[in-house]
Formats: structure tokens, sequence, C-alpha cells
């Protein structure tokens, strides 16, 4: 199969973002006197965009909306001052977009985190390589699993759908790929399980980022 362009998932997937995230969120909770969660258990709270983060990270009962837009409020002014305490491109994620440079081929970012940290993001911690679309969460479009917003990059990079490479590290990525006629790749270095990465839909998976240079021989 050939492709002419990659999106990537952004969290787990090119940035282990994890442990800033957790800090962040539990600095939060605390703060309100709500439990706070352990590292393995943010894996799973994680990719479905801030406000569902702290939706999810509430004890059962009490995420009244009126509550989660306070917490909102909390954790985005906490994430701005937290985001890149420990924040890092994984392992191997340079030679991968090196390689992708290499073979000018387009390149896209789409989160579901806000899209202002996600610009961030790019801008600071993968300054080094040209992403040609770099979207995270805007009012107005759907969250991923919904193709809607991996559409739209797909338009803003003039490609067919089925001419794309969608790498992510959850089955919502995967959900998403499918959803908007993109190739699903998964990669096993980010927050969630092989298993959740096959249930929805990976037909690829791989361990190391090298290995996705493989797809475009």
């Amino acid at each position: 199969m050939t492709f002419n362009a990659v999106i990537f998932d952004l969290d787990g997937t090119l940035l282990d973002t994890l442990q800033d995230l957790v800090n962040t969120l539990n600095s939060v909770l605390a703060l309100h006197h709500y439990p706070t969660h352990t590292l393995d258990e943010c894996r799973f709270l994680v990719g479905h965009g801030m406000r569902e983060l702290i939706r999810k990270a509430l004890p059962e009962g009490v995420g009244t909306e009126e509550t989660i837009d306070r917490l909102l409020k909390d954790l985005m002014v906490e994430y701005a001052d937290n985001w890149m305490v420990n924040s890092r491109p994984y392992p191997g994620i340079a030679a991968l977009l090196d390689a992708i440079t290499a073979r000018q081929m387009k390149m896209a970012i789409l989160s579901n985190k806000v899209d202002h940290f996600t610009r961030l993001c790019a801008d600071n911690l993968l300054k080094s390589w040209n992403f040609n679309v770099v979207m995270g969460h805007q009012d107005g479009i759907a969250h991923k699993p919904d193709p809607e917003g991996a559409l739209l990059v797909a338009s803003m990079l003039g490609e067919d759908p089925s001419a794309i490479l969608y790498v992510g590290d959850s089955g919502i990525d995967m959900l998403t790929a499918t959803r908007a006629g993109m190739y699903p790749l998964g990669v096993l270095w980010g927050f969630r399980p092989e298993s959740e990465l096959l249930e929805f839909g990976a037909k690829t998976l791989v361990q190391h980022p090298e290995e996705i240079i493989g797809m475009f021989e």
C-alpha cells in the first residue's frame, strides 16, 4: 500500500506526556478534595480530551457540569505551568520524523488535547520538523473517534483519506482512522494495551517508531 501522508496522534504516540498530565490532574483533584489517581490508572482516563479527563477522574455521582467546569478551569491553569516538566518525544521518534521528511511526505498531528496546548507541544518539543497541519480540539469540531477532524485534516493536506497512514496509541485513534477511511496503525509504546488497539481495528502494530519507516518502502 502506498501512503502520501501520515497523521499522528500526539500524547502517547509522538510524545510521552503522561507524567505531566497525571501530576496536573492530581494537583487539581487534591485542591478540591477529591481522590487522586496512579499513573497506570490515568492511562485509561486520558485520550478523550481535557473535559472528559476531569469527568472520568471524579468519583461516580459528583461529576456535575458545574463541578467539571470549575475543575477544568483550574486544570487549564495548572497544565499551562507544568506541561513540559517531564514531557518528551519517545525514543526513535526523531529518526521516524527524519525519514518521513526525507521522503517529502506530508505530516500532520491530530489530538483531542485542547488546540492551544497541542500547538504548544508541537512548537516546543517537535520544533525540528515541519508538520503541514497541527490540530488539537477546537470548538465546533467533534472529538475523536468522530472522523470529522481527521477528514478535515485530510482535506487540508489535499489527500484522499485512503492514502493516509493514521498512527496512534489507543482504540480512539484506531476507530478514528477506520471511520475516516484511513489505514490504522497502532503503536505499543503508548498509553493503551495491544488488546485495545486490536479490538478497535488496528491493521498493523509496531513496537518501535523506526518500524513504521518500513511502511513507506
